[in-house]
């Protein structure tokens, strides 16, 4: 099956007339799929991107939330203005105000100069809320504010400053669970839910398992500049199989580290981390030859019947003298036998 990119998508919908994408290859790069679930992402990329709404990207870790953020952006009539990333789980949450908001001088201890936030530095473009489900209930109102006011006001500051940023968030959790269970705002779910976009695990898309396996190898190999190199059925069977708990940034690593450490031109099994490639298997037992077959059923044959030539020959569907041929012929005894 021929690899199908969200640019391909895109393009559909661009020449269909119905939305107004603008080209470029940034846009959408490193989005590979042809499962059903991928295609409905990238549609609704096509559809939203145009349009100044409020995005939530919900999914696993590792499934590419940031990406198709950056696909959303790069579609816009924003796309020449800076994409602002914040990942609001890394930052303490009297950090996170001053990055978001900016500070005034003397605001606090080091702030030695007025500063401007996130939120202004986007400029007219997107500011991408990474890990929205991880900000405290303090921090849910103020960015309520921003999303209804569309003005923020610095720490320290007492002037608002108007804003014309989009935001996408994004986070890993159910954020309707956690309204449900109190630990996040109903009204900034709802402000920030304009549209929802749900990027499926990777075991939910094992048709795309191929595809990525081969994008992130032939991208190692001309990053590294190495010789041509393939991933052989074994291990493309083993990567398939596998549930990807870390989905596509796991599957890139597994990829890169065969590649890094295998000697071997085409990736093999035990290439693979071996949480991938599954237990090692036990040694074939090599083929025996006919006459071993023979003799070995022979043997067990005459055993049960406690060496008595006529039982074992009615046991064996033959003449008493077919069977004493038999055993002189694959040098089996026929004398006292304990």
């Amino acid at each position: 099956m021929p690899e199908v990119r969200a640019a391909e998508v895109f393009d559909e919908i661009n020449a269909e007339g119905r939305i107004p994408v603008p080209s470029g290859p940034d846009r959408i790069d490193g989005m590979v799929g042809v499962s059903g679930r991928m295609l409905d992402v990238y549609r609704m990329v096509g559809r939203i991107a145009p349009t100044t709404s409020t995005v939530l990207v919900q999914g696993e870790t590792g499934t590419g939330k940031e990406l198709i953020s950056r696909a959303i952006h790069a579609g816009s009539r924003r796309s020449d203005r800076p994409f602002v990333t914040v990942d609001c789980s890394a930052l303490a949450e009297t950090l996170l105000e001053s990055e978001l908001f900016g500070h005034v001088k003397g605001a606090f201890t080091g702030a030695l100069a007025d500063k401007r936030g996130f939120f202004e530095a986007a400029g007219r473009g997107t500011c991408f809320l990474d890990e929205i489900g991880e900000v405290s209930p303090c921090m849910q109102a103020k960015l309520l504010r921003v999303l209804q006011e569309r003005e923020v006001r610095r720490v320290g500051g007492t002037d608002s400053v108007r804003v014309d940023v989009r935001v996408i968030a994004a986070t890993n959790k159910d954020l309707a669970l956690l309204v449900a269970q109190g630990k996040f705002r109903e009204d900034l779910f709802y402000r920030l839910s304009v549209v929802t976009i749900v990027v499926p695990p990777l075991r939910e898309r094992r048709d795309d398992i191929p595809l990525l396996a081969d994008h992130f190898l032939q991208s190692f190999v001309a990053t590294n500049e190495q010789p041509a190199r393939a991933i052989s059925a074994e291990a493309m069977a083993a990567l398939v199989a596998y549930d990807w708990p870390g989905n596509v940034r796991e599957l890139q690593h597994a990829i890169e580290r065969a590649a890094a450490l295998s000697p071997n031109r085409m990736l093999l099994p035990e290439d693979l981390p071996p949480v991938v490639a599954g237990p090692p298997r036990a040694p074939t037992a090599p083929a025996l030859s006919l006459q071993e077959v023979v003799k070995g059923h022979l043997f067990r044959v005459l055993k049960q019947a406690k060496w008595n030539k006529k039982l074992a020959a009615e046991l064996l569907g033959i003449h008493r003298r077919t069977l004493y041929r038999l055993t002189k012929r694959h040098g089996i005894p026929l004398g006292k036998h304990e």
